[in-house]
């Protein structure tokens, strides 16, 4: 069960987070870092530095007590002080013999301290060891105690000022060390967030600047480099992204506009008609009988034709097809049907249907109703551009379906919009139609998985090409 005291620390630290810029937490995050790690290496200096001081002065304090049991095996003394100079810095170490039972002690008094853990490692109980402490005259000291012979301990001693000097001066240069460490860690996460979020602060920036204008013609400014993109950044690649997502949505603004317009204009036309012939069969009282059929005829004509426009312009205004159930659909009769209908639209015009054996049972998943609108509208344009007489050749294969008809063609200047919405090239003005048909067809192609495209046929006219997936 954790404590209250714990939970509210953490809530304020993640309100703290929520209020505090990416910039600010990104920069206190690298200095932290980089401020954890100097301490930990100042800190891990200090102890090894200390260490190896000790060890230096504990080596010497070895020697000094073999050397000490030497002279006193060879000189046979009792127990007692051997040399008692330690109290001067830099003269040889303090020695002395201490035995287990402290009856054996001599008259003279000792100059170490002779304690319980002494008479111990005399008697073998207690291994060696180091202590620090103090001499008579006030200054610090260490001493080994170690085992001489049998029931004997002897007692080395040096001054340590030394190792207690520069245990002090490690502390302090380290500690001067590691606070420039942390000043400049700090210096330098405010130095990478500022640099390492400049492209973010620019995007960010020009993001609030298209929501505040919807002007999507804005751009970030990308750093120089390679032509190829090789060793760009993921900030630099995010920016070249969002640009390449700016300009995306300044084709979409501009299409959506372009749409309006040519909407407009295209029922500006139809609408006028109708308005005209509403208002003629509003004062049907002064025309004849004749004019009253003709205009009612027109009237109709016309709604009809608002009517297809206005439902052709909701479906390519959702840029994608509606996804009802699937079902798998036989190309071959749908073709055949979609052309036996063409022949009774169009009488003028020659309808031949040609269905290769491997495409009489070929099925593709799709709505039946939208693929007959996308035949419809190729048969319908090929129709068209034909003159009266000519011949409109439909080849369904297991590849793909193809429309040729035997007219003017598609000039080179206008093949490149030929699927554009209420794209209408200079000859086809005069011709009935909004612009729409061969739009829709695409779409309803791309919807299907199809790919649809125009060429110039071999000898004359157009070519449509639909090419079924894979």
């Amino acid at each position: 069960m954790s404590a209250p005291g714990g939970g509210r620390s953490r809530a304020l630290g993640a309100r703290w987070r929520r209020r505090r810029p990416l910039r600010t937490r990104l920069a206190v995050a690298a200095s932290a870092a980089v401020a954890l790690v100097a301490i930990c290496v100042c800190t891990a200096s200090f102890f090894v530095l200390r260490y190896k001081l000790y060890q230096q002065l504990d080596q010497n304090l070895a020697q000094s007590a073999t050397l000490a049991a030497q002279q006193h095996r060879s000189e046979e003394q009792g127990y007692g002080v051997l040399a008692g100079e330690c109290r001067f810095l830099g003269a040889p170490a303090c020695a002395q013999v201490v035995p287990a039972a402290s009856a054996d002690d001599p008259k003279k008094p000792y100059l170490l301290p002779v304690d319980r853990s002494t008479r111990q490692v005399a008697a073998g109980e207690l291994a060696s060891y180091y202590s620090n402490f103090t001499l008579p005259n006030g200054k610090p000291g260490r001493m080994l105690t170690t085992a001489h012979g049998k029931g004997a301990a002897v007692q080395v001693a040096l001054r340590a000022d030394i190792a207690e000097r520069g245990v002090r001066q490690t502390a302090a240069i380290l500690s001067v060390v590691g606070g420039a460490g942390v000043l400049l860690s700090a210096l330098g996460g405010y130095w990478v967030s500022r640099t390492g979020l400049a492209p973010v602060a620019r995007l960010t920036a020009t993001a609030e600047r298209i929501a505040s204008t919807r002007d999507a013609r804005h751009r970030i400014e990308l750093p120089p480099g390679p032509p190829d993109g090789r060793g760009e950044d993921e900030v630099t690649r995010l920016a070249k992204a969002f640009n390449t997502m700016l300009g995306e949505l300044e084709d979409s603004v501009a299409a959506r506009r372009r749409l309006v317009a040519d909407a407009s204009h295209e029922l500006r036309t139809p609408l006028t008609s109708l308005r005209t012939n509403a208002e003629l069969l509003a004062r049907a009282d002064r025309l004849t009988a004749e004019q009253r059929d003709r205009a009612s005829t027109a009237l109709g004509r016309q709604l009809r034709e608002v009517t297809g426009m206005v439902n052709d312009l909701i479906e390519l205004a959702r840029d994608e097809e509606p996804q009802p159930l699937l079902e798998e659909v036989r190309l071959a009769p749908l073709v055949e049907h979609v052309v036996n209908a063409a022949r009774e639209h169009w009488p003028a015009i020659v309808f031949t249907c040609d269905v290769t054996p491997g495409a009489a049972a070929l099925t593709l998943p799709g709505v039946p109703s939208r693929l007959s609108r996308l035949v419809t509208n190729l048969l319908d344009n090929a129709a068209k551009f034909s003159p009266a007489g000519a011949a409109v050749e439909v080849s369904l294969t297991t590849i793909g379906l193809t429309v040729r008809d035997h007219g003017p063609g598609i000039a080179p200047e206008d093949l490149p919009h030929v699927f554009d919405r209420f794209y209408r090239a200079e000859r086809a003005r005069a011709l009935p139609g909004s612009g729409l048909g061969l739009a829709m067809a695409r779409q309803i192609a791309r919807a299907h998985g199809a790919e649809l495209t125009a060429e110039h046929a071999p000898g004359g006219g157009a070519l449509f090409r639909l090419t079924w997936p894979a």
